[in-house]
Parts: C-alpha cells; sequence; structure tokens
C-alpha cells in the first residue's frame, strides 16, 4: 500500500483561554487521503468540518489554533513549520475553493488577473504568460468567451460563473490536493451539478486528490469515493461513500440519512433528528451525540466510544453498530 497524500493524526483545534483548560472545537480526529482519492467530509453546521479542512491549508480563524496532532502531505509534517515555508505549499502544492465566491473574490481587481496571480507568484510566469495560461483555465471550467470575461469584475458574473473563476483560481498552478470548502452551497441544483461534474472530470484528468467538505449527503454521494461523517468535533463513521450510505452504523449518520429526501422513495416520510448539537464549551460527557440518540444506552454517557472496523474499510464510533445495523434490515 502505497503512503498517503495526506495524513492526518489525532487533530484537535479549539481556543485558548487564559490558565483554563482550552475549548476543543474538533477534537482526536484521523483520516488518510490517497493521491487522486475524492474524500468527503460531512456533518451539521458546527461539527468542526470547515475548521479541519482551514487547519490543514493553514487558515484557521484569529484565536483558533492546532492544539494537538499532526498534518502531514506527502511525508512532510505541516504542524510546526514556518509559516513563510508552509505558504509555498498553498497554490502549487495545496489549493482551496471557498463557499462564497463574492467574498473570496477580490471585488475590484478583474478575475483574469486573479486567476494570473497564482501563476506569477509561483510558476514564475511573466505577465503575458500568466495571462494566457489564466484564460487557458478559464476555458478549461467551461466559462464562455474566456478572453471578455477574463476583463470582468466579480460583481459582473453570475454565481455560478464566479464559482468556476475560483475553480480555475484553485487549479492554476496544477495543485496536488484540492480543498473545497462547501464550494456549491450557494448555487442553485442546476449549476451546482454542473460544478460537481466539472471538480470531477479536472480532478480525474490532472490527478489531483480532493476533499470535499458538506452537509449535503447526495452531493458526497455524487462526487466522493471515501466519506468521513464528523459531529461535534469527532469523527463518528468513516469508509466508502456506498458502504457508509449503504450500510450506517452510526445513530447519527442514519439521522442524516432519514432527515434528507429520497428520490427512489418519494413516498417516505422525512425524519428530522431531534434536538440540537450540543455547545463546544460544554459538551456532556461520552458520546455528544447521546442526549440525541434513539439507540442510547448508559455506557454511552459515560465515555466516548473509539473507533472500531464494523466491515472492512468500514468504522464507527458507536458500541451499538450492530444493533442498529440490525434495525434498519428489519425495516
Amino acid at each position: 500500500m502505497t503512503d498517503p497524500l495526506l495524513s492526518v493524526r489525532s487533530l484537535s483545534i479549539g481556543v485558548k483561554r487564559g490558565s483554563t483548560d482550552p475549548t476543543l472545537i474538533v477534537e482526536d480526529v484521523s483520516f488518510d487521503i490517497a493521491k487522486g482519492e475524492r474524500f468527503g467530509i460531512v456533518g451539521e453546521s458546527g461539527s468542526g468540518k470547515s475548521l479541519t479542512l482551514r487547519a490543514i491549508g493553514d487558515l484557521l480563524p484569529r484565536g483558533v489554533e492546532v492544539l494537538a496532532g499532526s498534518i502531514r502531505y506527502n511525508g512532510t509534517e505541516l504542524i510546526g513549520m514556518p509559516r513563510s515555508s508552509r505558504s509555498k505549499l498553498m497554490g502549487p502544492e495545496i489549493a482551496m475553493i471557498f463557499q462564497e465566491p463574492m467574498t473570496a473574490l477580490n471585488p475590484v481587481v478583474r478575475v483574469g488577473e486573479q486567476i494570473a496571480e497564482g501563476p506569477r507568484r509561483y510558476l514564475g510566469m511573466t505577465r503575458a504568460e500568466s495571462m494566457t495560461r489564466a484564460i487557458e483555465m478559464m476555458a478549461k471550467t467551461g466559462i464562455p468567451d474566456p478572453v471578455r470575461r477574463a476583463r470582468a469584475y466579480p460583481h459582473e458574473l453570475s454565481g455560478g460563473l464566479r464559482q468556476r473563476i475560483m475553480i480555475a483560481m484553485a487549479l492554476s498552478c496544477d495543485p496536488r490536493l484540492l480543498l473545497c470548502d462547501e464550494p456549491t452551497t450557494a448555487l442553485d441544483v442546476t449549476v451546482q451539478h454542473q460544478v460537481l461534474r466539472l471538480l470531477e472530470d479536472l480532478c480525474d484528468d490532472s490527478g489531483a486528490a480532493l476533499a470535499f467538505v458538506t452537509h449535503d449527503l447526495a452531493v458526497v454521494n455524487q462526487t466522493c469515493t471515501d466519506l468521513a461523517v464528523m459531529y461535534s468535533g469527532h469523527i463518528v463513521e468513516s469508509g466508502t461513500v456506498r458502504e457508509v450510505l449503504s450500510d450506517p452504523r452510526h445513530p447519527y449518520t442514519q439521522g442524516l440519512l432519514d432527515s434528507a429526501p429520497d428520490f427512489d422513495r418519494p413516498d417516505r416520510p422525512l425524519i428530522p433528528i431531534p434536538g440540537f448539537p450540543p455547545n463546544v464549551a460544554s459538551r456532556p460527557s461520552g458520546c455528544p451525540f447521546a442526549p440525541r440518540c434513539p439507540f442510547v444506552v448508559e455506557a454511552c454517557r459515560t465515555a466516548m466510544p473509539p473507533m472500531v472496523t464494523v466491515a472492512p474499510g468500514h468504522g464507527a464510533a458507536c458500541i451499538e453498530a450492530d444493533r442498529i445495523s440490525r434495525e434498519l434490515v428489519a425495516r
């Protein structure tokens, strides 16, 4: 087995508060992403999925920091690396596509110039070469009339075109790892489908690995091959997309599936997950999902269940994983 392109081990992210214990937002998260793999991270808002992605890109908000753990990219440890050295990886090695392009793009710079900035800075291209590269990337991402569009400002483009500009920027230096922080959330369904297909095709063509954060299981099912489900800062289930979505072994994963429309069974009622995620500053002891869980037993309230293998390549952090599987089969 070859070494992973990205290896995250026991990652904890939080906020330090003077002499008191830090507030942990993400705790003990581990996963690997292989070269060329499309890896999804799914969960409700506040689950810690975006912070995990931003920690990889060294883009955590002010006051939030990595408190423990390891992030190794292509065998090199990123935690503790000087910021100047780490910033050189962003662009030519690791690139990020943000959720809302209207806030991520500079409103007073033409979009072609914004795409060309990376190749000039990281690949040593001249201004003319980088603009040619920008127009090529715009054409590659399906932007019509790229020469004219390159002279436009972000506000002159539709949401779908702005997101394609962000993809062109991210891919302009041929990165090996693409970090996507809910890049289709603000798009309508038709444009979302087009952007997802575009990302799949571009990653297949370039061989880049994809880390895709979303709250939408349908998007993960369409785009990714492997999946981690996060809840309250913990990974509670992981495996291939097909295995996890067809045979969920954690009640939170099943809750996400029950609360989403099933177009193969349009008459199936939607079942919301009761209650709300816990505040990270006052998580309950034991499993953080216990207060909302229909399978809860007393042992769930005393200690966080470890991740255990429930099938080859499929893990779940639940002591009732087998019971959940049996009850789902009996439905």
